[in-house]
């Protein structure tokens, strides 16, 4: 019974347990805050870098969502970084902030202009 109720609190939060270990693996190794958080987010943008080319590879075309999506979360990173750190520079961070409010508007014009919003047969009847 306790071997089935384990399982069953590692299947449905296996998020926070990996946070769990990750937090304290670096407890224990005393890194400096910013610096973890720096890995870590830099983690964040390998997984959509990984997930942009696992796409390309099986759909043989690079989507615009997932270049955005990349930039966004590098950008955030970027912020997040420097709020950490132990100097913090106000003009950088609201210049990151502007650049990011410039990549949502990309975003959703990519969601508004994509090729799956537009009709197949040309006829623009389908839009209102």
């Amino acid at each position: 019974m306790v071997k089935y109720r384990m399982k069953n609190f590692l299947k449905k939060y296996y998020a926070v347990v990996i946070a769990t270990v990750i937090f304290s693996a670096i407890f224990i190794a005393k890194v400096p805050f910013y610096i973890a958080v720096t890995l870590m987010l830099e983690f964040v943008v390998m997984i959509e870098v990984v997930r942009m080319i696992v796409d390309f590879i099986e759909k043989k075309r690079v989507q615009l969502r997932f270049v955005i999506d990349i930039f966004i979360i590098f950008l955030i990173r970027d912020v997040i970084i420097h709020v950490t750190q132990p100097t913090v520079n106000e003009d950088r961070i609201l210049f990151l902030l502007l650049v990011i409010f410039i990549f949502f508007i990309f975003r959703l014009l990519a969601l508004y202009f994509s090729p799956s919003n537009t009709p197949k047969n040309g006829n623009n009847a389908d839009i209102e």
